[in-house]
């Protein structure tokens, strides 16, 4: 453990945890989170083969628990998507649950606790605890690494997970968006949205280069589909064509209550999108200050 941190790493997951106690309650849910992440893997490659299937109402039934949550966040949508789309999500749920669980069970001790996390690879799931706020901040760009605005998440907030995805960093995507970073109950419901809506800002433009995803990995669940792996500059009004497509997506899924807010951004423009179902050019942006604004959620 490092700055109260809990660090966990196996294959390809790699998870940081904090839980916001006295060290006696931290001590004992990172025990509990520990104990949970060490069966994850072997969990999801049991069920691999089902998993990169693409979700249909035919699926059959996970078993893991995880997995049921990855089936779960798919299920009903109407574009084309596997379960692994909420992967990261699901495993950062499941881990914040057994967490939660020991603190309820058996010597209850959720008053002695602020606020709590699991970060498993940018996607987040966080529990609050009466009173109490969670902030983020949100990068435009993963291979820019600076904080160009920021999320206060309050108790109210219906909110309690955080995904980011884009073609670039360790993401791969159908679209050119640079980042999406989605706002949702889950961390696994926001993993999937960040995802779709992230394929959805898209446009034709020449130098956009895709390459079919199982060359970009090796069995990738999308298979020969094309994924993006090179964007030239864009002019202004391809950026914006492409950020406004994503954004009707976006707005779909908070019409349907599937996500609470979208942070759409591509070379240098970026749309929020809200629960108000209004996308609002640059408002988590203060480029000139350099200083970033704070964009509160709260439930209405």
């Amino acid at each position: 453990m490092a700055d109260n941190r809990l660090h966990l790493q196996h294959g390809p997951i790699d998870i940081i945890a904090h839980v916001d106690a006295p060290e006696e309650v931290r001590k004992r849910l990172y025990t509990s989170a520990s104990n949970r992440f060490s069966t994850v893997l072997v969990e999801l490659v049991a069920e691999m083969d089902l998993l990169k299937q693409p979700w249909s109402a035919d699926l059959p039934d996970p078993k893991g628990g995880i997995a049921q949550k990855m089936c779960f966040a798919v299920r009903g949508s109407d574009i084309f998507v596997t379960p692994m789309a909420a992967v990261a999500g699901a495993v950062a749920d499941e881990v914040l649950e057994a967490m939660l669980y020991e603190a309820k069970n058996p010597d209850p001790c959720l008053e002695e606790i602020q606020r709590m996390y699991v970060n498993n690879g940018g996607d987040i799931a966080f529990w609050l605890n009466a009173g109490e706020s969670f902030s983020i901040g949100v990068v435009d760009n993963p291979g820019i690494p600076e904080l160009n605005a920021k999320v206060s998440l309050a108790n109210e907030s219906p909110v309690r997970g955080i995904a980011t995805s884009g073609w670039r960093g360790r993401s791969m995507s159908l679209g050119i968006a640079d980042a999406v970073t989605v706002l949702a109950k889950s961390a696994a419901d926001a993993d999937v949205a960040a995802t779709l809506i992230a394929n959805e800002v898209n446009v034709d433009f020449p130098g956009i280069e895709k390459r079919p995803a199982s060359e970009v990995k090796d069995e990738s669940d999308l298979g020969m589909i094309p994924v993006t792996v090179h964007v030239p500059d864009l002019p202004e009004d391809k950026i914006s064509t492409a950020l406004e497509r994503g954004a009707n997506t976006a707005s779909k899924f908070i019409k349907a209550g599937k996500i609470t807010a979208a942070y759409l951004s591509l070379q240098k423009q970026t749309l929020v999108i809200d629960n108000n179902l209004a996308a609002v050019v640059n408002s988590c942006h203060s480029r000139e200050s350099g200083n970033p604004e704070t964009c509160k959620y709260l439930k209405k």
